[in-house]
C-alpha cells in the first residue's frame, strides 16, 4: 500500500519541534509550505518524500480575527439578491502588504448592508466587537453617500430631505444632504437603510441613477479601486 502519509500538523510538531497546538498555529498562519507550497490545513496528509518548511518570519502565534473593507461594484450583492459581494475577495484584488490567508474569509459577518444597484464601503468582519457595534448600534454610525440624479427637485426639497421623511412606515432621523454639482447629490446621516436615499430622492421629484456609500461613521473608503479591499488596521476606529 502506498504511504498515506501523517498529518501536516503532526511533521511540523516533530520537526520544529514544536507542541501540537503550536504546530496548528503556524500552519493556520501561513508560514508552512509543501514541494513550495502553502497549506493551511493542519489535517492536510504529508508523506516523508514530501519537503515541508517553515517559512522565514513564522510564528506561532494565535491569529487575531479581521474585518475587512470592500469596494463592492454595482449589481454584486451584500445583504440582498445577486451575484455574492464576497466573490470580490481574492487575493488579487487585495491592496496592501497583509499577507492573504483563507482563514480570513472563514465566519464573516455582513456588518451594514448595501444595496445591490449601490456601489462603494461594504464591511465584513470576523470580529464579534466589532459586528456587534455595526449591527446593534448601527443608528450610532454616520454613513456618507453620493447619488447621480436625475429630475426636477421643487422648491423647499433640499430642506425638506434635511429635515427627513418617512420611510418602511418609520421617520427618518435628519440628514445633511447638499448638492455637490447639477446632478450630484451628497448624503449623511445616521441609521440610514438600504434603500432609504432612493425613498427620499422621489420624494422630492428624483431619480438615483447611482449610489455610492462613501464612509462608514470614521472609516472612508477613500482611494479603494472598485472591486478591492483592505483589512482594517489597527488604528483604525469606526
Amino acid at each position: 500500500m502506498a504511504d498515506e502519509g501523517v498529518r501536516l500538523a503532526k511533521r511540523i510538531a516533530a520537526q520544529v519541534p514544536c507542541s501540537r497546538a503550536e504546530a496548528e498555529r503556524y500552519i493556520a498562519g501561513g508560514w508552512v509550505s509543501v514541494d513550495g507550497t502553502v497549506v493551511e490545513d493542519p489535517a492536510t496528509r504529508v508523506t516523508d518524500a514530501q519537503t515541508v518548511a517553515l517559512l522565514q518570519g513564522a510564528t506561532a502565534v494565535e491569529l487575531a480575527p479581521v474585518t475587512i473593507l470592500l469596494h463592492k461594484p454595482a449589481g454584486f450583492a451584500s445583504g440582498g439578491d445577486g451575484r455574492p459581494a464576497t466573490d470580490c475577495l481574492t487575493p488579487e484584488n487585495l491592496e496592501g502588504r497583509e499577507r492573504f490567508l483563507k482563514r480570513h474569509l472563514a465566519k464573516l459577518t455582513l456588518a451594514v448592508p448595501l444595496e445591490t444597484s449601490a456601489s462603494g464601503l461594504v464591511v465584513y468582519t470576523q470580529n464579534y466587537h466589532v459586528a456587534r457595534k455595526l449591527v446593534d448600534e448601527a443608528d450610532r454610525f454616520e454613513q456618507e453617500y453620493v447619488a447621480d440624479v436625475t429630475g426636477k427637485m421643487p422648491e423647499g426639497g433640499l430642506a425638506l430631505l434635511n429635515r427627513g421623511l418617512t420611510f418602511e412606515g418609520k421617520a427618518t432621523g435628519p440628514l445633511k444632504a447638499s448638492w455637490q454639482s447639477e446632478n450630484r447629490l451628497r448624503f449623511a446621516g445616521k441609521g440610514i437603510r438600504p434603500g432609504q436615499v432612493e425613498h427620499m430622492c422621489r420624494a422630492v421629484g428624483l431619480e438615483v441613477v447611482a449610489l455610492k456609500r462613501l464612509r462608514i461613521g470614521r472609516v472612508p473608503l477613500a482611494g479603494l479601486p472598485e472591486r478591492h479591499w483592505r483589512y482594517l488596521n489597527k488604528l483604525q476606529r469606526f
